[in-house]
Formats: structure tokens, C-alpha cells, sequence
């Protein structure tokens, strides 16, 4: 049987729907909204970044076992032994809207996603 993952560079917005169901009700409530929106969204490519950043996605490696599992299972998984509460992973979303805001307006790249080049 041939081997195929759905790992991708980066988080990608077709596993959100797949996480709705995997935590509370402020959860479920966050999803919905997010999906409400057009992909071009301010709030989709905050959760995208939330995810980016809760999976770990740029350190993971073609090769490495989370990518061999795919992006739909690490996704699913970061999020249901995230430790925090829902409101916790809120917060998270809220911080990656304002991130996104203050990047589209300044074209400032947060110093947690720099590259070490970047740094100055």
C-alpha cells in the first residue's frame, strides 16, 4: 500500500472544521466563527497562525513523524491535550487576530515568527 499524508508546510485551513467538535462549547463557538468568514479573513489566517504556533509547524520536517501523520491528526491532537481551557485557547486566537491586524497595518513581522536573520 502506497503511503499518503496530508502534511502540508504549513497549518492548512480545510482541518478547521475538523477540530470543532473536540473541546467545549466556547470552542465550538470559536470554530463557527471562524468558518462563518471568507478565507481571505482576518480571523481565518488568525487561527491558522494559532494553529502554526500551538503545532509547532515550523519546526516540523517532511520526515519527522508529525509530518508522516499528517496535519489533520496533529491538529487534532494539539488541541485535545492542550492543557489550558477553551477560554485559554481563545485567548491564543485573540492574540493571533491582533497579531495579523498589526502585520497587515505595519507589515511588522512578530518577533516570535522571525527568522534569526530577521532579528535585529
Amino acid at each position: 500500500m502506497m503511503y499518503q499524508s496530508d502534511a502540508e508546510i504549513l497549518f492548512p485551513a480545510r482541518v478547521i472544521p475538523s477540530l470543532r467538535n473536540l473541546r467545549g462549547q466556547v470552542w465550538q463557538q470559536l470554530i463557527d466563527h471562524v468558518l462563518s468568514q471568507p478565507p481571505e479573513s482576518c480571523e481565518q489566517q488568525a487561527f491558522m497562525l494559532m494553529m502554526i504556533r500551538l503545532d509547532g509547524c515550523l519546526t516540523c520536517h517532511a520526515d519527522s513523524y508529525r509530518a508522516m501523520r499528517g496535519c489533520t491528526l496533529c491538529a487534532q491532537q494539539t488541541i485535545t491535550r492542550f492543557k489550558g481551557s477553551d477560554q485559554d485557547l481563545v485567548a491564543e486566537f485573540e492574540q493571533a487576530m491582533l497579531d495579523i491586524e498589526h502585520w497587515q497595518e505595519t507589515g511588522e513581522v512578530p518577533l516570535s515568527e522571525r527568522l534569526p536573520a530577521d532579528h535585529q
